[in-house]
């Protein structure tokens, strides 16, 4: 299978020729290979034609890592919109459908800061209607960019408003189902409509509004996040009928755990979660700055010996 057709399958809950494997963003790129993608303040001043080559040349790049990463899957990231869609466009010009594309899509609540949650949890009362108008708008604007990706070729998304903290989601289970499932599920639908795939992230402790986020209907759930006690065992036996999952190597374990902690995280998900399909491997966050490149690439080994079906 092509690394595209892998995830497809894994999404679409079937069982491939091996689980793949993919993260939201890999930012140990200069650790990795030498150098980092192309950042939009990189881009400032050039004329037009220096812009179309570096983003060529960042498309080639990426397709470079994560090649040698063996992902399955591109998620670009740190450009404007449009210059998103060119290096979409640029990637599939060079690699074919040999890779998923994909790109940020979510258009719904996500948890504020201070300020922002004050002032949120007195509109949710005293004046729903003018949130519920901000939902609205966040969705259409939402489904709107992820048409324009979509007609610049780009396979899906990740949606990537978190609502939960460790001990449970940032609002009560009644007011997600009010102000937030209604937008996820519209936004969701409409890329199911035009073909997309849609994978639903949030960190932190989902199990209070599991339910809500599986009948919003993602093709898959991310990242399932250990840290807040979330166990991808249980989420496959209670889930893996309606919803791929996406997960869950713990990442607080990668930075400070040992070599063991890491490995039997990563054992643990390919037990539980690789039997019968619908599951990609990836860490419960991403390879974030600062952490040692050997342990991201130690989690790559585990997946090697155990990826095959």
């Amino acid at each position: 299978m092509t690394p595209r057709q892998r995830f497809i399958t894994a999404l679409e809950r079937g069982v491939p020729d091996r689980v793949p494997t993919f993260e939201l963003e890999f930012q140990l790129c200069p650790e990795f290979m030498g150098g980092d993608f192309l950042h939009e303040e990189q881009l400032e001043g050039l004329s037009e034609a220096e812009k179309q080559k570096k983003l060529k040349q960042n498309a080639a790049y990426m397709i470079r890592v994560y090649e040698a990463l063996e992902h399955d899957a591109i998620c670009i990231h740190y450009l404007s919109r449009e210059h998103i869609a060119q290096t979409c466009e640029y990637i599939k010009e060079l690699s074919g459908d040999k890779f998923m594309v994909m790109a940020h899509g979510d258009g719904t609540l996500a948890i504020p800061d201070g300020d922002g949650m004050y002032e949120l949890s007195y509109g949710m009362y005293e004046e729903p209607e003018k949130v519920h108008e901000q939902c609205r708008r966040m969705a259409d604007e939402a489904i709107e960019r992820d048409y324009y990706y979509l007609d610049h070729g780009m396979d899906g998304f990740i949606l990537c408003s978190d609502y939960c903290f460790n001990a449970g989601p940032f609002m009560s289970p009644k007011m997600f189902s009010e102000f937030v499932a209604p937008y996820l599920a519209q936004i969701i639908k409409a890329i199911r409509a035009r073909g997309g795939y849609a994978i639903k992230h949030t960190d932190g402790n989902i199990m209070p509004i599991i339910d809500q986020l599986v009948a919003c209907n993602p093709h898959a759930l991310h990242s399932l996040d250990p840290m807040a006690g979330v166990d991808i065992r249980t989420v496959k036996e209670m889930y893996g009928d309606k919803v791929a999952l996406c997960g869950n190597v713990h990442c607080a374990a990668m930075q400070t755990g040992t070599e063991e902690d890491v490995i039997a995280s990563c054992e643990y998900c390919l037990k539980y979660a690789k039997p019968g399909g619908g599951y990609i491997y990836c860490t419960s966050n991403i390879p974030f700055k600062g952490l040692p490149l050997e342990r991201y690439m130690l989690v790559l080994d585990v997946w090697k010996k155990h990826r095959d079906y």
